[in-house]
Parts: structure tokens; sequence; C-alpha cells
């Protein structure tokens, strides 16, 4: 039976392609969003750090004085050469480098070791020792320093009142140029709150089964310690030993309160961020000074680098390989 032929066919109708814009459709609208939050954070890093670090890269080739801003001169390399025969800079980078090979491994240690005692369960009222050791990062770093001054005064300390009372002779602390950098590395150890949360939180992190399994194979104490905490928790331990390098090449705020910026005694507290505070806005070489901070970011940033580079043969990943 024959059949009556349909409507003819029209052109066909042009559909138009999704939108594929950056920030179109759910994924964009996300992306969008995340930005928008972050975007005061972005225009705070470019304000007060990009902008001021790229400053301050072009005014170390300058000769720049505050005091005559109108006659600042391009000087070339001339402010990175002076640094190689500067006898004040060859020292306080002396000073650093011995005060960093103090400071750095007890820090560690001691954060290590105070994690370890509040993460025990045979510790009683461990949550409230876990809060007295944060505690002191909440006091300003200027009123602690005043108090350590008074804590470790040669006369009437309370660290040389304890140990004159166990019979040990008193220790001039701040004026002797032995035990300056003692008495400075003690002083920091008041704040390693920080890294013992850090450092806790790894502890805690670690699976029970691993010590279980120790503990089968009649591991002991350290034993358990050495083959399973420390290679579980070097992570943990590589991030603090990168936090406290780059804060002890930045260290500045307790030598200055304790010396007023003269470095003592025996320019043994002139560390490399004092001379060059005192190169900015004592002595107004701007020009040196900003050559001395990105010569510190360069060591500091290459010291990174090399953490880094041999993180592979001691840092445990995820997977359980190096």
């Amino acid at each position: 039976m024959a059949t009556a032929p349909g409507p003819a066919a029209g052109p066909l109708a042009t559909v138009a392609p999704p939108r594929t814009g950056r920030f179109s459709g759910p994924n964009g609208r996300e992306t969008a969003t995340g930005i928008l939050f972050v975007a005061p954070w972005i225009i705070g890093f470019v304000a007060f750090s990009a902008l001021p670090m790229l400053a301050s890269l072009v005014l170390s080739f300058t000769d720049f004085d505050p005091r005559q801003a109108d006659e600042i001169r391009f000087v070339g390399a001339e402010n990175y050469a002076r640094m190689l025969s500067d006898p004040t800079l060859i020292k306080a980078s002396a000073v650093t480098l011995r005060f960093a090979l103090i400071v750095v491994p007890l820090s560690l240690a001691f954060a290590l070791a105070v994690a370890l005692m509040v993460n025990s369960t045979l510790l009683a009222g461990r949550n409230v020792f876990r809060t007295l050791f944060y505690l002191p990062l909440q006091i300003p770093i200027v009123a602690s320093t005043v108090v350590w001054i008074g804590v470790l005064n040669v006369s009437n300390g309370w660290l040389n009142l304890g140990l004159g009372a166990i019979g040990l002779p008193a220790v001039d602390w701040l004026n002797s140029t032995f035990w300056v950098h003692p008495a400075l590395a003690i002083m920091g150890l008041w704040g390693i709150g920080n890294m013992m949360l850090i450092f806790l939180a790894g502890l805690q992190s670690v699976p029970t089964e691993l010590y279980d399994a120790a503990r089968v194979d009649g591991a002991g104490v350290w034993a358990r310690f050495r083959h399973v905490t420390l290679p579980m928790i070097s992570p943990v331990l590589f991030y603090n030993l990168i936090i406290v390098l780059i804060a002890t090449f930045q260290y500045f705020t307790q030598a200055y309160v304790i010396t007023n910026g003269r470095g003592d005694p025996g320019g043994e507290t002139l560390f490399f961020n004092l001379n060059l505070f005192r190169e900015a806005f004592q002595f107004y070489n701007m020009g040196y000074a900003s050559a001395l901070a990105w010569v510190l970011f360069v060591v500091v940033l290459g010291l990174t680098a090399i953490l880094f580079r041999t993180a592979g043969s001691w840092v445990y990943q995820g997977s359980g390989e190096r």
C-alpha cells in the first residue's frame, strides 16, 4: 500500500557547541570561586613580598642611601664584590654557621624527645603537658627574650641559682664568648612547641601493627625507635629540619634585643641578619644590604635544594620506599 510522502526535510539545524571557557561549567565555577578566595593572599604576596623582593634586587646593583635618595647611582656588581673582602661579613657568616651547628640538631632532638614523652600513655595528664609546651609560642618573642635575660643573669638568674644549688659555679651566660651561643640555644628551646606538635602528629600516624610486629621479633625500646619510629616519621623530621634551618639563618630578634644590635660579646652575636640590619638601618648602605639579603636567599635556597636532593636516601615515602 502506498504511503503519503512526508514533509520535505528542511535545512539542518545548527547546534551551538557547549561552552568550554576556563570558568564555565561546574568545575569552572569551582575554580573561579577558589581563585576568588585566594585572591587576597595573592594580592598580599605580590604587594608585600614579590614586588619588594624585585625592588631589593634592583637596589642591590646601586649605592642607594635613603638619606640621599635623589643621588642613587648604578654600581653594577660592586656590592657583591665588596662581600669578598668585608671582614664583618666574614665574621657574621662564621657566627651564623657555628650557631646553626648547635641549634639545628639540639632543637630537633629536644622537640622529638618532648613529643615522645607527651605521646606516651605512661604520662599522666599528657594533654596538659602538650598545652604547656605549646603555650610559649603565644608569647611575643621580644617579651620572652627580656624574661630570659633575667633568667640568665649572672648574679641572680634562676639558671645560675639552680647551678649553685647543686654546687656548680655560676656562668656568665650573656657576656661570655663561649657561653653566649649555648645560652641562645637554651632560649630557642623555649619555642619548640610547634615542632613538638608536628612530631607528635607524625608519631600518632605510625601504625601500631609495626610496633606489635617488632615486639614479636624481640625488638627492644631502642630497636623499635631506630627501625620503626624514625623511618616512619622521617618525612616529618625532614620538614622540621628545613624549617629550623631557615629560621636559624634568619636569626635576628633575640640577638638584637640582648645586645641592642651591637653584636656583643666579641661579635659572637653578630649574626648575618643582624649585620644586614646594621648595614641598612644604621649605616644606610641600602644597596649593600639588599645584596646581602639576596646572598642569604641564595644560600638558604641552595641548602634547601641539597636537602631535597639527599632526601631520597633517608626519607621514607608512604609506599614504604625511600
